[in-house]
């Protein structure tokens, strides 16, 4: 009972941290740029703006670490996570489950989804500009690929799916356990604004957990996040023309 206490312990950590990391990159980088002779508030915002991508890179580099510390400190081997070894024709099979539904909401959001946030933004309001999030990332674009298709997938899907839904199912209902993991999902991106967080945490957080808990493995929400991920680098990438 102890072990799960401290293992429960470790997951609210693990799901509170990255909001607050993200927080302190922002920080830090609106710092910098102060210390770099900008004075205006407006220009500082717009140099950290410009400067997303890096800043996305780095942030997801502390998450590593951040995840293996839990994992190392939990005693924890990868089966455990959700990297379970799978025969060849089961694993492909995964890949497509997650990859075919991570595609098609990545091109919903390309197409329906971010042009509707940015209308209810408009409508209704916002703390960031409505429409200002994917233009941002157009700077540093290999940073923006190193961070959003090589990391985020792999980065992301150990905390809030392998790690903590695994953890916070052996407490609370699934429905319950889902719901928490999506919520903290959605709120480590809250530099998109409060409907971005909503969804992101509903729409992506959602099908990611729920081909966690109906496939028993990691690899399926794996590939549907990269997928999406890569959808979304490719519309980024086209902008740049």
């Amino acid at each position: 009972m102890a072990e799960k206490r401290t293992s429960l312990k470790l997951t609210w950590l693990l799901l509170g941290l990255p909001p607050v990391i993200f927080l302190l990159g922002i920080v830090i980088a609106s710092i910098y740029y102060g210390f770099q002779g900008q004075t205006d508030p407006g220009q500082i915002s717009q140099s950290v703006a410009n400067s997303m991508s890096p800043i996305l890179l780095i942030i997801q580099i502390v998450l590593l670490a951040l995840f293996l510390w839990v994992k190392r400190s939990s005693n924890l081997n990868w089966g455990s996570i959700g990297w379970k070894t799978l025969p060849t024709q089961r694993l492909w099979k995964e890949i497509l489950i997650g990859a075919v539904p991570g595609a098609v909401l990545g091109l919903l959001y390309v197409f329906a989804l971010s042009p509707l946030l940015t209308a209810v933004q408009k409508a209704v309001g916002d703390y960031v500009p409505a429409g200002k999030l994917l233009p941002s990332l157009r700077s540093g674009l290999l940073a923006f690929l190193a961070a959003d298709v090589l990391m985020a997938p792999f980065v992301e899907e150990n905390i809030y799916r392998g790690f903590a839904l695994t953890r916070l199912s052996q407490r609370y209902s699934q429905p319950i356990a889902i719901l928490i993991s999506c919520l903290f999902f959605g709120l480590f991106h809250w530099a998109g604004g409060f409907w971005y967080i909503l969804l992101v945490g509903g729409a992506a957080g959602g099908l990611f957990a729920t081909l966690f808990a109906r496939r028993g493995n990691i690899v399926a929400p794996y590939a549907a996040h990269l997928a999406l991920n890569l959808v979304e680098f490719v519309f980024v990438l086209g902008m740049m023309r």
